[in-house]
């Protein structure tokens, strides 16, 4: 899957949360200063090319839907991330992160609970 740009990552971002729309409801839901229609519409234009966005026309208007979603992206980003930068090894980036000064105890905590949930469904999945 193509990596995406910050530019790009924020409209597919709007895209998932809005479902489908215009460059004009796309420029809504960007923070100020909103860059150009221009500008919109070319990124989304872009995400088009790169497979991400498609559009269904009403005359000279597009109204552009996302065609891969979020869970999806998000999985093939994270294991592209870990591939990158922890030998592709999710240990390794666990390590890493529970070794951050600036995570809390409460947070190592939520982790913790979530690993050993996340053990435990395995465990039964195995069982059935």
């Amino acid at each position: 899957m193509k990596q995406l740009t910050k530019a790009e990552e924020q409209i597919m971002h709007i895209l998932w949360e809005i479902d489908r729309g215009f460059v004009k409801d796309i420029i809504e839901h960007l923070p100020a200063p909103k860059p150009a229609y221009n500008t919109v519409s070319t990124i989304v234009r872009i995400l088009e090319k790169k497979g991400f966005v498609a559009h269904r026309s009403f005359g000279n208007s597009h109204e552009y839907f996302p065609t891969i979603n979020k869970e999806n992206y998000t999985k093939a980003y994270l294991k592209s991330f870990v591939s990158n930068y922890f030998s592709d090894s999710y240990s390794e980036m666990v390590s890493f992160f529970t070794k951050d000064k600036d995570m809390s105890l409460e947070e190592l905590e939520e982790i913790k609970k979530m690993i050993i949930e996340e053990i435990k469904k395995q465990k039964r999945d195995e069982n059935e």
